[in-house]
């Protein structure tokens, strides 16, 4: 079976929704270096890196996550992108997770954030230097919020 992916373009408009806000909202791209011959969505969806979204629910749930969040949570697609973005945290620690979205919404965007989340499997893992932003369309409507990280650590 084919990955949903890659049959819609690699989420086409949504990479580009997190790649535009990123830039705007940090002054540099989401992907550093990317690659010319690939498109943004492709490269994206391949980054070494997790890159995840959820949409604007009371309750989140994942819209997004690249072939590394995939690997990092234990979930292919299908299951990651119906998951309650809540339940990336464990119990303990949805507190501080909920505070660090309440401090990103005052401040417009975090760029150090750390946290313990954990895999579908029970694996436990902190995240650390965390990149924390909202979605927003060209209307200026916010669409989620989207979330990177390139340092983590099983505990």
């Amino acid at each position: 079976m084919q990955e949903p992916t890659v049959k819609n373009g690699f989420q086409a408009d949504h990479a580009a929704l997190m790649a535009a806000s990123f830039l705007s909202l940090l002054s540099r791209p989401l992907l550093a270096a990317p690659i010319a011959e690939v498109p943004t969505a492709e490269a994206l969806y391949h980054a070494p890196f997790p890159i995840l979204s959820h949409d604007g629910a009371a309750d989140p749930v994942l819209t997004y996550g690249n072939l590394a969040a995939q690997a990092l949570w234990e979930l292919p697609w299908d299951q990651l992108t119906a998951l309650p973005s809540r339940l990336t945290a464990e119990p303990a620690h949805r507190a501080q997770r909920d505070a660090m979205f309440a401090e990103m919404r005052a401040k417009g965007f975090i760029e150090n954030y750390a946290g313990v989340r954990i895999s579908a499997t029970g694996r436990r893992f902190e995240i650390r230097n965390a990149v924390i932003w909202p979605l927003k369309g060209a209307d200026g409507l916010q669409r989620g919020e989207a979330a990177t990280f390139q340092d983590w650590q099983f505990l």
